[in-house]
């Protein structure tokens, strides 16, 4: 069996997010990037996949500019076997539809039987990738699992609702994308990290993808940005005998009760 993850470079998670208000995309330039924590767990469905079954590859997947490799290499000390860096200066501002779009072309190159996603990454919040993946590939989508469990025929697992929790299968191929829920991702060892030097890692371009490129990139039109004003102090109550007064009128005035 061979299994994809996909692996997105983002932002420090626990770092403060600016937003580029003239290109409308996030600043990358003054943060430190690492790889999306919820991809690291996606990549442990599958590295705990293959503890069970030794004859299964695990591939991982990014597409980003060239500090991508970082997250890539990462992901091989953790226990992937090669990795694939899909790099071209024309996927710069690319939006969710063409992301989706380059991936599966690279998807559709490896012959994977399993894809694995986390089901939004920490810096866009769409949410939709592996679903727009699963819709070029002609495959099956299982989303939002918290867990996960794989056969040499069948994937299936539990996702969480609201109001219940659904016990959902399909058949292989398919694209699953994994919440939280899901388990803590291995740390790399000392041998991992060192072996990690020696896995193979391709760099694609849109060429070697037979992907062309006319005009933008995007297929999203960014209408306008503006950038949040900083939050205020708030309001203080000070208890002079009308406190629970001045509460009540509070809420009634944002229209809380």
């Amino acid at each position: 069996m061979k299994i994809a993850v996909l692996v997105k470079h983002v932002p420090d998670t626990y770092g403060e997010r600016r937003l580029d208000t003239t290109t409308g995309l996030i600043d990358r330039l003054d943060d430190d990037q690492v790889a999306d924590e919820i991809n690291e767990r996606a990549l442990e469905v599958a590295l705990s996949h293959r503890d069970a079954d030794k004859s299964t590859e695990v591939i991982v997947i990014s597409m980003g500019p060239t500090g991508a490799k970082d997250a890539l290499r990462k992901c091989l000390s953790m226990g992937a076997d090669s990795a694939i860096h899909i790099l071209d200066d024309e996927l710069q501002g690319s939006d969710a539809a063409t992301t989706a779009e380059v991936l599966s072309a690279a998807l559709a190159q490896q012959g994977v039987d399993l894809i694995l996603a986390g089901n939004e990454s920490t810096d866009g919040r769409g949410g939709i990738v592996p679903a727009l993946i699963a819709e070029f590939l002609g495959v099956a989508l299982l989303s939002s699992l918290g867990s996960v469990a794989v056969t040499s025929s069948e994937v299936s697992g539990s996702r969480e609702t609201e109001f219940e929790s659904l016990r959902v299968h399909t058949a292989l191929p398919a694209v699953v994308s994994i919440t939280e829920s899901s388990a803590d991702a291995r740390f790399p060892n000392f041998k991992g990290i060192m072996t990690a030097k020696r896995k193979p890692l391709t760099v694609l371009t849109l060429s070697q993808l037979g992907i062309g490129v006319e005009g933008s990139v995007s297929k999203s039109i960014l209408v306008s940005t503006l950038e949040r004003a900083a939050r205020g102090s708030g309001t203080k109550v000070i208890d002079d005998g009308t406190a629970s007064a001045q509460l009540v009128d509070y809420l009634a005035s944002e229209r809380l009760i």
